[in-house]
């Protein structure tokens, strides 16, 4: 059984119709339906107030859905993930690519406008190093497999676990050859 098909019944059992249980818990009637058809969970304020009422431990309120609201958490998240990492990796191309026509096009005005675009950039950069740091991923594969909602299992994360080390040398190298290269860049237009 699932949390709306409880809370209609003891909505019936209290003999309440969708629109007075809604007046006592200060919401819509909509939003009363829409949690007895699981189109929508309420929210802890709301399920405190519903447990009171109906003289029920939150507990046994929402037993057997605390999955789906873990399996619902995890899905934005993931999402989330996507989307900063899909707005990360356009800010990083623009960056690289603007750069250097802002500056002769615009001077300073483009210097400053290249300025705000990298520090959205880092901004999204911060958020999914976060997201990364928070789940324990690092490596491309642990990445995919967090995307596509999966876990690996503990052979696969010890071996990823082991390719970290190597990822922070080419991640400096990668990091040094990109200063130069943008060092002589610029110095060829300065």
């Amino acid at each position: 059984m699932d949390l709306g098909q409880r809370l209609k019944d003891h909505r019936i059992k209290l003999n309440l119709t969708q629109e007075e249980l809604a007046e006592k818990l200060y919401v819509s009637r909509q939003t009363i339906s829409s949690w007895e058809n699981d189109k929508s969970y309420p929210d802890i304020h709301s399920l405190l107030m519903i447990s009171n009422l109906f003289g029920v431990s939150l507990d046994s309120l929402i037993k057997g859905d605390i999955e789906i609201m873990k399996e619902k958490v995890e899905e934005t998240k993931i999402k989330s993930f996507r989307r900063d990492s899909n707005i990360f990796a356009i800010l990083l191309i623009a960056c690289i690519a603007s750069a250097l026509p802002l500056y002769k096009w615009l001077g300073i005005p483009g210097v400053v406008l290249w300025i705000l675009l990298a520090a959205a950039m880092l901004y999204f950069a911060h958020r999914v190093e976060k997201v990364k740091k928070e789940e324990d991923i690092h490596t491309y594969k642990e990445i995919v497999a967090f995307t596509n909602g999966e876990k690996l299992d503990g052979i696969e994360k010890a071996r990823e676990e082991g390719k970290r080390n190597y990822q922070i040398i080419v991640k400096l190298l990668a990091g040094a050859v990109v200063g130069i290269v943008v060092a002589m860049i610029l110095s060829r237009f300065m």
